[in-house]
């Protein structure tokens, strides 16, 4: 199972790990695969520790950094009023009003007096903390692709990554993105299904891939993204077209995810339908698990959702109430559709070789097929 993006990272396996957390990113990267660690919610310093930690676990083995730097939010350009204190202040009364009262009546406790919530959200201190966090990857040799999240990557990114050999990558929704960003100069495409958890667009991914990648030609790496959890669909974006497939939601629910208690047993309970594509984590259209917060948006009496980083905003100031109570009704997560065929939680290492034997299998049945054998 080896592709051309294999020979240029270095890499075994074609196996892309999109994670928050860094055990599951060192995991991955020492399985063969290439671990990309979600760093939306680490500052320079944060990330230098992260980053630092993953390259004592990995004896030198490549990976990549993933930001969420949109192209369009509200204090887009910094400055006073891309501060934290004015975003908050844009916040209108009625909305904090709405998660006050929709906590309470779920008997939510409040927050002890002088409890300090920590705001982050998508879309905030993007200007003032990219550059340094940019700077911070590439003090590390082990990495060696950084991909935007939310459309094309800042020019000053492309410029720096590619000034150090750096590749860059991006996600795309749409054949038309992906076309632009390719114009912008990133090297590697994530085509991003709708199934996919996180933010995307609206096309699924078995339709998405081929498109993305007959818009970009041969010279450019597309990676499948959305649906993909097991070696016969990694099978299938391979046959797509694909280059490699770019996994997220299923290192959720490996032994070494950081996710709470609460939300990996509402993980494990769901169906592919109890993944919801909604504007109420973040702003901006993200698949993620139904919960009371998701279904009290959807209300009639909600107000109207905020943009990206206001949403996201008011989502940290409510999950620092139900998350501090672990309030199974509210424990959510990015995640995908795939996430409802899984069922236990396994180590990342063995969901890598699970992938890679099916694959194995999905490959060699389909060679029987084509020879006139049965399998």
């Amino acid at each position: 199972m080896r592709t051309p993006i294999c020979d240029r990272l270095g890499i075994e396996f074609p196996i892309f790990a999109f994670s928050h957390c860094r055990d599951v990113v060192a995991a991955v990267t020492n399985a063969g695969g290439f671990g990309v660690l979600g760093a939306l919610a680490f500052d320079a310093a944060r990330l230098e520790t992260e980053l630092r930690w993953i390259d004592e676990h990995v004896g030198g083995k490549p990976y990549g950094v993933d930001f969420a730097m949109p192209a369009k939010y509200v204090g887009k350009g910094g400055g006073a009023e891309a501060s934290i204190d004015h975003l908050s202040a844009m916040i209108p009364d009625e909305h904090r009003a709405f998660v006050s009262r929709i906590l309470d009546e779920a008997g939510v406790p409040a927050l002890p007096e002088g409890h300090e919530v920590v705001r982050i959200a998508a879309g905030l201190g993007v200007d003032e903390q990219g550059p340094s966090q940019l700077e911070e990857c590439l003090n590390h040799p082990g990495v060696k692709m950084v991909v935007n999240a939310l459309g094309p990557p800042p020019p000053y990114v492309i410029e720096a990554c590619h000034a150090a050999g750096v590749l860059v990558g991006a996600l795309a929704g749409a054949r038309q993105h992906a076309e632009r960003q390719v114009a912008m100069g990133v090297d590697v495409i994530v085509a991003q299904g709708t199934e996919a958890g996180g933010h995307c667009g609206e096309i699924s991914t078995m339709v998405l891939v081929p498109e993305i990648v007959d818009a970009v030609g041969p010279d450019i790496p597309v990676l499948a993204a959305g649906g993909i959890a097991s070696g016969r669909q990694a099978a299938a974006a391979m046959t797509l077209g694909a280059q490699g497939a770019w996994m997220g939601s299923v290192w959720l629910l490996t032994a070494e995810s950081d996710v709470t208690p609460e939300v990996a047993a509402n993980l494990l309970a769901a169906g592919p339908r109890d993944f919801v594509r909604s504007r109420a984590m973040t702003g901006k259209p993200a698949r993620q698990l139904r919960t009371a917060w998701t279904d009290a948006w959807e209300a009639d009496d909600a107000p109207p959702l905020l943009p990206m980083p206001l949403q996201g905003i008011l989502y940290a100031e409510g999950a620092a109430r139900f998350s501090r109570a672990h309030v199974p009704a509210f424990a959510g997560s990015p995640a995908g559709q795939v996430i409802g065929s899984i069922h236990s939680i396994r180590p990342a290492r063995e969901v890598v070789l699970g992938v890679i034997e099916e694959w194995i299998d999905a490959v060699q049945r389909m060679s029987g097929l084509m020879s006139g054998g049965q399998q």
